[in-house]
């Protein structure tokens, strides 16, 4: 069964009315982040300040009347680098913390950033919603199916604002994309192609396990995950290429080409999925996810190709990466660059009025979190609230699944279940590692 935006909308409407029915928590809980003045001073947090944590909190001092009141990281050695960054911002210190427990206790806050790796955006995220904190989390929105099952709860229950770092949701040449294929001139559209060829990306080479490094709280960066030694290759950016903790470029780019994609379409569940891909440029190399991947979903109507390859450039359309919306009468390719219409030829003549290139203006992420700030102030639905950054999420974990268990899987969008497949189901729901657990919602 496949759902639509509409759908999605209305299911965590009613999740909401229900929670607000029984809640019993106290006010102060809800006090954090309402109604702000546009001249009164929004302060953020930030957990995980290594890549795109930072990139975010920058995104967030950039708008006016912002500061920042604390930085959250396990190693000591980024947390201080970066304290001394925000100061240079913001002519001011922010507190420091290697707990994310103990910076939620803070007075003052308004917002939280999550820049953590992909396994830890679930319990800061619920954790923070539960203290009344708005969020801004870097995507994907969570590691397993069943953990935005439970973000999406928490979301509605806490009655949060919340924005998901699928930042091309704000990017105005995206946006107008997105309303030419809705117009219609494509005509049918009976297959959406989406990919990402990264060259840049190379091989990562086997090292040994070695001590942890100075100021490291290994075991907390672990958190929920397997308790494995140190490897340098699983630690900080390179995280992404390992089982554990994230999903490959299917959900590293996967979420950011596959959203547009679903919200082109208007449907955000597949039908059913197959994958096929391995390791096939670096079959040597210390990485678990495959360098190479084609995950094909079926929806209503339409079927979507999902293609990645690390190490080369040459994607569809001479794009590296990008959405094509192949219709009856032409082709809309989008990437971050800009968007096109290619047309269709009947008769030798083109079907419809080609479309030049139109380039974007690269401001998409500064959107994203202006975008943000204002829902904070107004209490409306931001740009990628965390109903749609499921949808995506699920749709790219969906392909991973189908990767791992090599065939063809048949999804139930109501249950959050596949159709009799245990195995399948195996991957929805992560083992946390004790002492942390998946929280009751």
């Amino acid at each position: 069964m496949s759902q639509t935006r509409r759908e999605f909308l209305g299911r965590t409407s009613a999740l909401t009315a229900g929670a607000m029915a029984a809640a019993t928590l106290p006010n102060h809980l809800f006090a954090k982040g309402v109604n702000k003045s546009a001249n009164e001073k929004m302060v953020a947090a930030l957990i995980g300040c290594k890549g795109m944590g930072m990139a975010d909190l920058k995104a967030f001092l950039e708008q006016p009347n912002t500061e920042c009141a604390a930085l959250c990281d396990v190693d000591e050695n980024v947390l201080n680098e970066r304290i001394a960054d925000v100061e240079k911002i913001q002519g001011k210190k922010p507190a420091g913390f290697k707990d994310f427990r103990k910076l939620l206790e803070q007075k003052g806050i308004d917002v939280i950033i999550i820049g953590t790796p992909d396994h830890w955006h679930t319990l800061p995220f619920i954790y923070a919603a539960q203290q009344g904190f708005d969020i801004y989390c870097e995507k994907p929105l969570a590691n397993t199916i069943y953990e935005c099952d439970l973000m999406e709860k928490a979301t509605a229950r806490y009655s949060r604002v919340v924005q998901i770092g699928q930042w091309q949701r704000s990017d105005k040449h995206w946006q107008d994309a997105v309303k030419f294929v809705h117009s219609g001139q494509l005509g049918n559209i009976r297959e959406v192609r989406t990919w990402s060829y990264q060259g840049w990306m190379k091989s990562i080479p086997q090292v040994a396990d070695s001590p942890v490094p100075a100021g490291v709280d290994y075991d907390f960066w672990l958190g929920p995950a397997p308790k494995k030694p140190f490897n340098n290759n699983r630690f900080h950016f390179n995280f992404r290429w390992f089982w554990d903790y994230a999903g490959g470029m299917m959900t590293d780019w996967g979420v950011h080409i596959i959203d547009y994609a679903l919200y082109g379409m208007k449907q955000y569940a597949p039908k059913s999925v197959m994958a096929m891909g391995g390791k096939f440029a670096y079959p040597n190399d210390a990485c678990e996810t495959p360098d190479t991947l084609q995950a094909l979903f079926q929806f209503d109507g339409f079927t979507m190709l999902w293609d990645h390859a690390i190490g080369i450039d040459g994607g569809y359309y001479g794009r590296s990466h990008g959405v094509g919306f192949v219709g009856n009468n032409g082709t809309l390719v989008v990437d971050r660059g800009g968007w096109e219409v290619i047309p269709e030829k009947e008769n030798g003549s083109d079907k419809m009025e080609r479309v030049a290139l139109i380039p974007g203006d690269g401001k998409g992420l500064s959107n994203h979190m202006a975008n943000f700030i204002d829902c904070v102030k107004t209490r409306e639905t931001t740009n990628c609230p965390v109903e749609i950054a499921a949808g995506v999420a699920r749709t790219c974990h969906l392909g991973n699944i189908a990767f791992k268990t090599g065939r063809r899987l048949y999804w139930d969008s109501v249950k959050h279940q596949f159709e009799n497949d245990k195995e399948a189901d195996s991957y929805l729901t992560p083992n946390y590692r004790a002492p942390w657990e998946l929280p009751k919602l």
